[in-house]
């Protein structure tokens, strides 16, 4: 019979849900907000109520509010998971549930942001800072827009921005790395040769530095992750039965949400 976890509404979750609420709307715009949360929400109970179906348990979400500088107002969002994963299909179905129910989220304000964007004429030296754009994004504005010639660009609407950065934390989430949502996804695909792509991962973030700064804190993160627990991803308790062959479609899936959302440049700093 699966526990009852009592978690409670959580004081400190909520105080940072509402610092959350209050720095998204400031730096960006109340549309912004209410989109960029109701998006990261998704992701994190996705993890959330699996670990609950695979009676794991772990913390209600945290949001993280963003600094001064932070072009998003928020830092995106997490869960502490308390306790060993049972088995393969539960580490694959926690790490999976929050990029799939965040993407789904996602998706139809992205249409409707880019929809809602605009068109106008640009000069080189007009903004300061450049968005990239994930393949996905591109498919749907040029469904919108056509072809842009050069000195066109897209003003994007805040929903579209809070989209885009939900693109961004998916993609970064997906990375196969670690305890990283990828890095449980790889693990259960593969066991221990995950090890092998985890170090792959961690050259391709560091190389990616060297195409867009934007990639800096996130290697970081990765070689410290690196430092302190190496390339092996902690094994669940039973860690010889193997994946469903459902589950393994469910991973080609996550492959290609990855590959819509990524980009090499998220931001481009233009002096």
């Amino acid at each position: 019979m699966p526990r009852k976890f009592q978690h409670g509404l959580g004081l400190v979750p909520l105080a940072l849900f509402v610092l959350t609420v209050l720095t998204t709307t400031i730096w960006v715009g109340p549309q912004y907000s209410a989109v960029i949360l109701l998006v990261l929400g998704a992701h994190e109970f996705g993890h959330y109520f699996a670990c609950r179906w695979h009676d794991v348990d772990c913390t209600l979400p945290y949001f993280i509010p963003g600094p001064f500088l932070s072009l998003t107002g928020t830092l995106g969002a997490v869960i502490r998971i308390k306790e060993p994963f049972p088995t393969r299909n539960a580490l694959f179905d926690i790490g999976v549930a929050g990029p799939i129910a965040g993407f789904v989220t996602l998706l139809p304000f992205l249409i409707l942001g880019i929809q809602w964007s605009e068109v106008i004429v640009t000069f080189p030296g007009d903004y300061l800072i450049t968005l990239g754009e994930p393949l996905l994004f591109q498919v749907l504005s040029r469904a919108v827009f056509g072809a842009l010639p050069d000195g066109l660009d897209i003003i994007v609407h805040p929903v579209g921005y809070a989209a885009w950065f939900g693109m961004i934390a998916t993609a970064i989430n997906l990375l196969p790395f670690g305890q990283l949502d990828g890095g449980h996804i790889l693990y259960a695909v593969l066991g221990p040769r995950s090890s092998g792509v985890f170090k792959l991962t961690l050259v391709a973030a560091v190389s990616l530095v060297f195409v867009s700064t934007s990639w800096l804190l996130m290697a970081v993160m990765l070689l410290v992750m690196a430092w302190r627990i190496g390339f092996h991803h902690p094994p669940p308790l039973d860690d010889w039965t193997p994946l469903s062959r459902g589950r393994r479609l469910v991973a080609a899936l996550a492959l290609l949400i990855f590959i819509a959302c990524f980009t090499p440049a998220p931001i481009t700093i233009n002096f």
